[in-house]
């Protein structure tokens, strides 16, 4: 059985793990958790595991019984990034090398999966989160993180420039003024410091973060899948896209919605003073 249909066919309350080069899939109803497990290298990544990264999410995407994806890491680092330590046996001959260009058009397939995931995907981070870690968490619509996490762009210390879309996602999240300070300085910030310039949503005392992150997803799942969907590419593409075209794509998605049955259960459940029972179609 494939790993998307063994995702359709989860029932709510019922749960599966699939682990897999350094990624575990947890799933909880419609709730599909995936968490970066190499916390012997504070969850550095190798190229297989953003090759597996971008796998996950394409099938996530595919999956329409999904209603939101958390990402977090293990052992109480999100993820430090690509893994340097096999960079550097590349590098020397000590194991045999691919094509620069082909790992990083792999790499940029795994950051478009994620970016172009159609549910809502939210990290929560803790610890150190940098480099291609950083821009990975990033990539989720929300981010949640403790009191303890740092973050940087540090990819200037290592001799190399932006990746995993963190040029495109980084002046979107802070503009472009900060978020050239985070890359040319490629300093480590503090989650105090991360808050204030807005590159996380909430900062929350390590012991309450889950919670919030818990309480968040309860949330998302309970409204309207089809709507967040279509909200969230509205949100994505609307930077992009004049007034008169974002105008036009809102009408259009609005039809959609029109064309569903949640608009019409939000109305009974107003009028019979209840919670909606959302079902995206």
């Amino acid at each position: 059985m494939g790993e998307q249909q063994a995702m359709g066919e989860q029932q709510s309350g019922d749960r599966e793990h699939v682990g897999a080069d350094g990624l575990v899939v947890t799933r909880d109803g419609v709730v599909v958790t995936v968490t970066i497990d190499r916390p012997e290298v504070m969850n550095a990544m190798t190229g297989t595991m953003f090759a597996e990264f971008g796998r996950i999410f394409r099938d996530l995407n595919a999956d329409d019984t999904v209603r939101c994806v958390v990402v977090t890491g293990a052992g109480g680092n999100f993820c430090s990034g690509a893994d340097v330590g096999a960079q550097s046996k590349r590098a020397t001959g000590a194991v045999e090398a691919r094509p620069a260009l082909r790992n990083l058009r792999m790499i940029k397939a795994s950051a478009q999966a994620l970016h172009e995931c159609q549910h809502p995907v939210v990290a929560k981070v803790r610890g150190i989160a940098v480099g291609a870690g950083l821009n990975l968490a990033l990539g989720c619509d929300l981010v949640y993180a403790s009191a303890d996490a740092r973050f940087s762009e540090i990819f200037a210390r290592r001799g190399i420039s932006l990746d995993f879309g963190g040029s495109w996602v980084l002046p979107r999240r802070i503009g472009l003024h900060r978020a050239k300070e985070l890359a040319l300085l490629a300093e480590v910030i503090d989650a105090a410091e991360a808050d204030r310039i807005g590159l996380v949503n909430r900062v929350l005392p390590d012991d309450e973060l889950d919670a919030h992150v818990d309480d968040v997803v309860a949330r998302i799942v309970a409204g309207p899948p089809l709507a967040l969907s279509m909200s969230k590419a509205l949100l994505n593409h609307g930077v992009e896209t004049s007034m008169s075209q974002a105008l036009e794509a809102e009408a259009a998605s609005q039809a959609a919605n029109f064309g569903s049955e949640d608009p019409r259960e939000a109305g009974r459940a107003w009028i019979e003073k209840r919670a909606p029972e959302f079902k995206g179609r």
